[in-house]
């Protein structure tokens, strides 16, 4: 990593995640002398640009259920389509190296893109100690190492999982969401904490896999961010690889003879279980402490995110801050996007946001993704409403590829037809919402899209579909 002693910076970016180094990325491109300052050590104890998202997450996870999910294939389906695979085995240490390679790849990568856009990568942990200065530390021994000193400052520092008093991190045995991607065996029974996105990917890679999985949701209904319709048929359909227990609050967690006890509550009065393994799942929290300090004015809400403007700009002008530190969805796209924004309004550019058109994605199987406005959301803000749906059973190419679970959702506006939400529960569902996004950002309306030729036969031409049927025209099912 490259040292930065005594010089003046343009911007210098704090985390180097999909937030971070999108900005400093951006920035460089726009002329601006740039440092991005950042504190990840990888398992082998060296520095590691990407942030979560590259190393404990996002991509990890994704590896892992992109490997857990051919296993299952072939465990399951491949008979249906005339293939025999017997003595099958998953060997979990090639499967976890193989998702070593993928995190050392692209976080190799980025900091090939930074050396090729001359963004300086610096390792350390940062302060902002006055409006236009930095002090780097070490993050082993917290002695000053440099300091640096801008005309601008972002902040992206991310997040970290929620630990639970109840449930302290313990022996190998209660873990968090990054330890649940490092597990060497399959455990024969596994804990979570929380049957969100986290806690349904991890559950799926280590349910295809074998292992009993049980998770524990505190919330009454499932994934109550997501559109009913699609919330039930997804919990329908994963009931049949886990175990969900809703309005379920777990009361304490213990490691005993190398079993996790756990004692919860649910509507039937108190209940306890025993794991192998026990995740906790429970969500994320800005990474805010230690940046800086109260002095410098940077205002924050009761939940520790930092307060921004439209632009992510803080209440003191010079320092901007994005990602999964201030409001909205934690998810790294919604970062990325703010960084180039950010560094477009440094550069004295216009750009925007738009966050009413952030896509969701949980990848279990089938996936389950939206963008947009829910149903329910229309319906309570006073909006007439047309809604069209598609199964994928009625899809040709979805049948050829035994891929028939799911439908897609469009809910347009009644009287201007304009699509306000698509809602999608599919086998790839993650690479179908791209084109809702799209037809959204250019104000499609429900006619637009069922005018629109769709090529034959691809699961696209259900989107086609469910906005013919927005208006009774479907052909492939009774309208």
């Amino acid at each position: 990593m490259s040292s930065s002693k005594s010089l003046e910076w343009d911007v210098v970016v704090i985390g180097a995640g999909p937030a971070g180094y999108v900005a400093a990325i951006r920035c460089a491109q726009l002329g601006l002398k740039t440092a991005c300052v950042d504190e990840w050590i990888n398992h082998q104890g060296d520095a590691s640009l990407g942030g979560t998202c590259l190393n404990v997450g996002c991509i990890p996870s994704k590896a892992l259920l992109e490997s857990s999910h051919l296993y299952q294939l072939a465990n399951a389906d491949f008979s249906a389509h005339g293939i025999s695979a017997s003595s099958l085995k998953m060997n979990v240490a090639t499967m976890q190296a193989r998702k070593d390679q993928v995190v050392s790849d692209l976080t190799l990568g980025i900091q090939t893109l930074f050396k090729a856009n001359k963004v300086v990568s610096i390792h350390g942990r940062a302060k902002i100690t006055a409006v236009d200065t930095i002090e780097i530390s070490s993050r082993e021994t917290r002695k000053k190492i440099d300091e640096l000193k801008t005309r601008k400052i972002i902040i992206a520092t991310g997040s970290s999982p929620v630990r639970l008093q109840q449930a302290p991190i313990e022996n190998n045995c209660i873990i968090d969401s990054a330890g649940a991607l490092e597990l060497t065996e399959v455990p024969k029974t596994l804990g979570i904490i929380g049957a969100g996105a986290i806690g349904l990917e991890l559950g799926s890679v280590w349910s295809r896999l074998g292992s009993q999985v049980t998770l524990i949701e505190a919330m009454q209904n499932f994934l109550p961010m997501a559109d009913k319709k699609l919330a039930a048929l997804a919990q329908r359909s994963l009931k049949k690889s886990l175990d969900i227990r809703l309005n379920a609050r777990l009361v304490s967690a213990s490691v005993k003879n190398k079993k996790v006890h756990i004692v919860y509550e649910d509507k039937s009065g108190e209940q306890k279980a025993a794991f192998d393994k026990l995740v906790i799942a429970v969500g994320r929290k800005p990474n805010s402490d230690r940046v800086f300090g109260e002095e410098l004015g940077i205002e924050k809400d009761e939940r520790s995110f930092i307060l921004v403007n439209e632009h992510c700009r803080t209440s003191v002008p010079n320092i901007y801050a994005i990602g999964d530190v201030v409001r909205g969805p934690m998810l790294a796209h919604k970062g990325s996007e703010e960084g180039i924004m950010v560094a477009e309004h440094i550069a004295g550019n216009f750009a925007e946001v738009n966050y009413d058109l952030i896509p969701s994605i949980i990848y279990t199987h089938p996936e389950i993704a939206w963008v947009g406005k829910s149903e329910n959301e229309c319906r309570a803000a006073g909006i007439k409403i047309r809604v069209g749906s598609f199964p994928f059973v009625a899809s040709g190419r979805a049948r050829a590829m035994n891929e028939t679970e799911g439908l897609v959702k469009i809910i347009a506006d009644a009287k201007t037809d304009r699509v306000l939400g698509v809602h999608i529960f599919s086998a790839q569902a993650s690479e179908l919402i791209a084109q809702a996004v799209l037809m959204m950002e250019m104000q499609a309306t429900a006619e637009d899209i069922a005018l629109t030729m769709f090529a034959h036969p691809t699961l696209s031409e259900t989107m086609h579909e469910a906005a013919l049927a927005v208006h009774g025209r479907a052909i492939h099912i009774k309208n």
